[in-house]
């Protein structure tokens, strides 16, 4: 097939290339970019309560020229870019760092403490990398703010908060981030970590990660003097019994070959070593793939529960509760395998990899659900030299949520800022009707 004389797929890789940002592009923003990273690594702030990070983030969207709304949703920002007519266009960074103490020995390494939802004095880290995504977004506003000229319609910034407790992206939508703003046509994302070298990405089409579930059980005993145990009904045995018995649920239960994991994250119970409590507390998180699987598990969890807690002659049955959960991302195929193109030629067609479905989840899956097509992609945060030693000693390194996770910062920000511009430039030198024809074609799950 051809179009002016040339083959399509040349035609397609030229002007693929011509949306590729260029060195004095990213050069030129660079520096802004990696101090606002080196500040807000320094200075991380917990779910819901990121009033200075997306006070920061804002004044330099409004300062590249963007119409800039704060406190969307809580802490949330959205920042509008108006460019003619053409494609709205959705990028998204999150706020929000967790309650972990830093341990990567950098020197701008987080020292920062906070009061937690209970109230509790924790530590506090950006041990997920949403401070690169936040530099990324920036450099990538920067670039499109100064280059007009190369793309049309409305790219449509957001500052996410609370991801880490999946409840930002439902909050904005709840306080009419489609309705008080313009609904989207694509909406894009990445994620920074350390399964792929800096300057490398991934693509995967379809089913990107998992729906999760968190769960609370509380199992209520009789507390008595640990000197006695048949005066009381010890509900940390229970725990411990009910433990063992959950992990049948995928071993004994889910059929073999289905994706399932349930996991007990913390216990809590007692207060003294002679003292049996009259409770004790329980939190797992369950991960799925299908919805048949995640019902199933579910409903499991409690049959498990009650059964434990009957068997030991418990005063009352358990608490069960799913307090918090979100779907899994979902990315249109046909959108991913589209991206591809502009990000072989950003990036270098051997940077640019399919990767299979991953378990950790987020809530970029609640605006997909609005009926908005969503290309999530993955971006290396490795130095290079260190993860083919591990490849080659078959070891890992630290993953998101550890305290020693840390990306390779110059080279995984670069290649955050390229990507983000080479997707975004590429979505907005289409016209939304174009984009609507190849994203029916293969809808959201």
């Amino acid at each position: 097939m051809t179009r002016f004389g040339l083959p399509l797929l040349a035609l397609l890789s030229a002007v693929a290339c011509a949306q590729v940002p260029s060195s004095k592009e990213v050069d030129s923003v660079y520096p802004d970019a990696h101090a606002l990273y080196l500040d807000l690594h320094q200075n991380p702030e917990l779910s819901a309560r990121e009033t200075e990070t997306a006070a920061k983030l804002a004044a330099r969207w409004r300062s590249a020229g963007y119409e800039v709304t704060e406190h969307v949703g809580g802490t949330g920002i959205v920042a509008l870019l108006k460019n003619g007519p053409g494609p709205i266009i959705m990028l998204r960074t999150e706020l929000d760092a967790l309650p972990v103490e830093e341990k990567t020995g950098l020197p701008y390494a987080s020292k920062a403490r906070a009061k937690d939802d209970a109230g509790r004095d924790v530590p506090v880290m950006h041990a997920c990398g949403h401070d690169l995504h936040m530099a990324a977004i920036l450099g990538t506003a920067e670039i499109m703010a100064r280059s007009k000229n190369t793309w049309h319609g409305t790219l449509m910034l957001i500052g996410q908060p609370a991801e880490e407790t999946i409840g930002g992206a439902e909050g904005m939508l709840r306080d009419g981030l489609f309705t008080r703003f313009p609904k989207p046509d694509v909406a894009v994302a990445l994620h920074v970590g350390n399964e792929l070298p800096a300057g490398m990405v991934s693509i995967t089409p379809g089913v990107y990660n998992t729906n999760s579930d968190s769960v609370r059980l509380t199992i209520y005993g009789k507390g008595g003097h640990g000197s006695a145990p048949h005066t009381a009904i010890d509900p940390i045995v229970i725990a411990a019994r009910t433990i063992l018995a959950l992990q049948t649920i995928v071993s004994r239960e889910v059929k073999p070959g289905e994706m399932a994991v349930v996991t007990v994250g913390y216990i809590q119970a007692g207060t003294k070593n002679n003292i049996i409590p009259d409770h004790a507390e329980m939190g797992l998180t369950v991960r799925t793939f299908k919805q048949d699987v995640r019902k199933q598990i579910l409903a499991a969890i409690t049959r498990i529960a009650k059964a434990e807690a009957a068997a030991a002659g418990a005063p009352r049955e358990p608490l069960v509760e799913r307090y918090e959960g979100t779907d899994l991302v979902y990315n249109n195929p046909a959108l991913a395998e589209r991206l591809r193109t502009p990000l072989e030629a950003a990036l270098g067609k051997d940077k640019v990899v399919t990767a299979e479905p991953i378990t950790p989840s987020e809530d970029f899956s609640y605006f997909i659900e609005q009926g908005v097509p969503g290309f999530y992609f993955s971006l290396g945060g490795a130095d290079p030299e260190e993860f083919a030693r591990a490849k080659a000693a078959r070891t890992t390194l630290p993953s998101n949520h550890s305290p020693r996770f840390a990306p390779d910062l110059d080279p995984a920000l670069h290649a955050g800022i390229i990507a983000e511009v080479a997707v975004v430039r590429n979505l907005l030198n289409s016209s939304p009707e174009e984009l609507h024809r190849l994203t029916a074609a293969q809808p959201t799950q």
